[in-house]
C-alpha cells in the first residue's frame, strides 16, 4: 500500500507554546495558513508543562494571567484561522525540495509539503523521564505509557499510575472515579504536590476502596503471553524501607515530568550558537530561506528571553513569510481596528456597519 500524500501547506509552525500559538494568529492576519506540530500531547508548552498555576506579571494590558490561562487565551485567539494541530508527534526531518518547499516528517509518520517554516520549539522538545528499568521499554505504546491514558477502554484493567504532581493524581483520580477497574497511585514519596480538592478527593476514593495510593519506586516487572505478544502483568516495588510488592499491572501510566532536548533541529544546517539558532532581526529568519525562528530557540544581539519578546519576534516572522507564500501580493499594515478584511477574518463586525 502506497504511503499517503503529504499535507500541504502554507506554514507550519514547529512548537504550540505561547510563541507558536501568536505565530499561528499572525500568520492568519496576513491569510498565511498553518499546521501546529508540538511533541506534547497538548498545547502550551512550558506555560503548561513547568508553570500552568503560577501568576504571570509582564504581559502587555494583562496585570495577571497564569499560564493556563495565558494558553487558553491565545488558542481562542488563534481559532478563527483554524489550524490543524498534531500533537504529541515530534517533527524527525526537514528537507527542502526541488519546487522550494520544505518537506517535514514526523515521529508518527506524518509528512507536510509547506512553504515556509516556523521553529518556535522553545528550549526545545519536551521529552518524558523515562522509568529507569531494564527491558521496560519493549513495552512502550502498548502497556506503558507517558504523560497521558492509553485511548483504549480500560474497564477491568489494573492501571498503575506513576508520579506526585497534580497530573498524575488528576489522571488516577478520573480513572477510578469512572470505576473502570483497580486504580493505584504510586509516588517515591508520601507527598504530593497537588491542591487540596485533589488530595480530599484522592482519600475519599482511596477510604471508598476506589484507588490505593502506594510509596514506593518500580525496580522490576512481570509479563505474560497474550495473543502472541509479551504483555505487562505486573510491577515490582520497593517502597521507603527496601520490602519489595507486587502490584497487579496491566497498564502503567507515567508521569515524572518532562525534560527538553533539541532534537533533531540540530542536525538541520541551520546556523547555530550555543544550541540556539541564529536569526536576523528583520524577518527572524534562519540561514536557511524560508525557515524563521521565533522565541527562545532564536539568538541575536540583545536577545530576551521573555514572552512579550517572542511575540515581536512572531509579528516580523509572518511578514517575512508573506513574500514567499504569495510572491505577487503587494501586502500593506493593516489594523485589526479599522481594517473591514482583517475583520472578516476574524469573524467579527466591521464598527459602523449592520
Amino acid at each position: 500500500m502506497s504511503a499517503p500524500a503529504p499535507i500541504e501547506t502554507d506554514a507550519v509552525v514547529i512548537g504550540a507554546g505561547p510563541v507558536g500559538l501568536f505565530q499561528v494568529f499572525q500568520l492568519g492576519l496576513l491569510e498565511i495558513k498553518a499546521h501546529v506540530i508540538d511533541a506534547l500531547p497538548y498545547a502550551g508548552g512550558q506555560c503548561i508543562e513547568l508553570y500552568p498555576d503560577k501568576p504571570i506579571y509582564d504581559i502587555p494590558a494583562v496585570p495577571a494571567t497564569t499560564g493556563r490561562e495565558l494558553v487558553a487565551s491565545l488558542m481562542r485567539q488563534a481559532a478563527p484561522f483554524e489550524p490543524v494541530f498534531h500533537l504529541g508527534e515530534e517533527v524527525a526531518s526537514l528537507a527542502r525540495q526541488a519546487d522550494g518547499r520544505f518537506l517535514l516528517g514526523t515521529s508518527r509518520g506524518k509528512t507536510f509539503l509547506s512553504k515556509t517554516v516556523f521553529i518556535a520549539a522553545g528550549v526545545g522538545a519536551f521529552q518524558p523521564r523515562r522509568l529507569r528499568v531494564d527491558g521496560i521499554a519493549t513495552l512502550e505504546g502498548r502497556d506503558l505509557f507517558y504523560h497521558g491514558s492509553p485511548a483504549e477502554d480500560l474497564t477491568g484493567r489494573d492501571v498503575v499510575v506513576v508520579g506526585g504532581d497534580e497530573a498524575a493524581l488528576q489522571c488516577a483520580l478520573d480513572l477510578a472515579s469512572r470505576g473502570l477497574g483497580s486504580v493505584t497511585l504510586l509516588h517515591r514519596r508520601d507527598v504530593l504536590q497537588a491542591g487540596a480538592a485533589a488530595l480530599a478527593e484522592m482519600q475519599a476514593l482511596c477510604e471508598a476502596g476506589q484507588m490505593a495510593f502506594r510509596v514506593g519506586q518500580i525496580i522490576g516487572f512481570d509479563t505474560r503471553v497474550e495473543a502472541g505478544e509479551s504483555r505487562l502483568s505486573a510491577v515490582h516495588v520497593s517502597d521507603v524501607d527496601a520490602q519489595l510488592h507486587v502490584l497487579p499491572a496491566d497498564r502503567l501510566l507515567v508521569f515524572q515530568g518532562l525534560s527538553p532536548r533539541l532534537g533533531p533541529v540540530a542536525d538541520w544546517g541551520l546556523a547555530m550558537a550555543r544550541k540556539q539558532l541564529e536569526v536576523d532581526t528583520e524577518r527572524f529568519a534562519t540561514s536557511e530561506p524560508g525557515i524563521f525562528a521565533v522565541g527562545d530557540i532564536n539568538t541575536y544581539p540583545g536577545k530576551k528571553k521573555l514572552i512579550v519578546c517572542g511575540f515581536h519576534e512572531c509579528v516580523l516572522a509572518a511578514f517575512g513569510a508573506v513574500a514567499i507564500v504569495f510572491p505577487e501580493r503587494r501586502t500593506l499594515l493593516q489594523y485589526t481596528t479599522t481594517s473591514p478584511r482583517l475583520h472578516q477574518l476574524l469573524g467579527v463586525a466591521t464598527p459602523g456597519k449592520a
